[in-house]
């Protein structure tokens, strides 16, 4: 079964002299329930934009969301609202999704008031299950976000998020804000959340050590683009594109001596100006001349690693 399936989503904006950025560019996936998709790649390659494009948060220029057997793009405003009970996100910032001037009480149940679900009496008991939930005592209700530290914080915005039991949850980048000390522990709780609730979740982030602690499956972008998608211990061990292979490079270890670094060469390129065919092909070690001109597509390999369950874009891999 399928619970997300997304089809050629794009979403472009208006650039500097009548330009046109592709922030994301024809990306084609599909989650299923109680699935966790990690999204990892460079700041600026569209994740973010991604995942708030899945839920309509910012419109896609093109594209298609089929949500639970339902197109969200064929949706208007008034359709969708009761669609978006099935539908939240966590934010980045744990200090700037919050409302200063509500108690933390107001702000895990304020979903439930916009949805009209129970009474008053009922919400406040909801409440005190979802701060119960997350690990935070029940007077934390009655207090303000100032009071709370950073990872406390986003607790409160996980609380928020599951207030009406969704389906589908969009982590942008939910730790990277924090101290490295928090975030194993946020980590950590999202992963017990997911499997207590069979959450299915769009996971953001840039770390491929995050990703890999919570995802069945990891989708690698670069520049508006899937590059490689595929179950997570088969790309984190095995990996095909050589972006991919860079960034697994970069991840420290303990105790492992730094050799094999893959060090990339230049900058990300302007999305504004992408390069044609491969956009990876500035910065390639393995650049050929098709790279030059023809833009790989996103396929199971059928030559070089026919057993692979990882799809690539990559012409070191001819598919069918």
């Amino acid at each position: 079964m399928t619970l997300l399936d997304v089809r050629n989503l794009s979403k472009t904006y208006p650039g500097a002299g009548g330009s046109t950025v592709k922030a994301v560019s024809d990306v084609s996936f599909s989650i299923g329930p109680g699935e966790v998709l990690g999204v990892v790649g460079e700041s600026g390659c569209g994740k973010s934009t991604l995942g708030r494009s899945l839920l309509r948060l910012i419109e896609p220029s093109a594209g298609e969301i089929h949500f639970d057997g339902r197109d969200l793009m064929e949706l208007d405003r008034g359709q969708l609202k009761p669609v978006r009970k099935d539908l939240q996100i966590i934010f980045q910032d744990p200090f700037g999704a919050l409302n200063p001037r509500h108690t933390v009480g107001g702000i895990i149940g304020e979903p439930l008031k916009v949805h009209r679900v129970g009474t008053r009496a009922e919400r406040a008991a909801r409440v005190a299950e979802l701060l119960d939930l997350v690990g935070l005592p029940a007077d934390a209700a009655k207090r303000y976000p100032h009071e709370f530290s950073g990872g406390q914080r986003q607790r409160i915005a996980i609380a928020r998020a599951l207030a009406l039991n969704p389906k589908l949850l969009v982590a942008d980048e939910a730790v990277s804000a924090l101290d490295v000390s928090i975030q194993s522990q946020i980590i950590n709780l999202i992963a017990d959340l997911q499997k207590r609730l069979s959450l299915s979740i769009v996971f953001i982030s840039h770390d491929l050590s995050v990703i890999r602690h919570v995802s069945d499956r990891i989708a690698v972008m670069y520049l508006g683009r899937i590059v490689e998608i595929g179950p997570s211990e088969e790309l984190m061990t095995n990996p095909k594109h050589p972006y991919t292979q860079a960034l697994l490079s970069a991840i420290p270890r303990p105790n492992v001596p730094r050799t094999g670094r893959i060090v990339l060469k230049g900058e990300l390129p302007d999305p504004a100006n992408p390069p044609a065919g491969c956009a990876f092909h500035t910065r390639c070690p393995h650049v050929m001349d098709v790279c030059h001109s023809d833009r790989p597509k996103l396929a199971r390999p059928q030559e070089g690693e026919p057993d692979s369950p990882l799809e690539v874009a990559c012409h070191l891999y001819k598919a069918a």
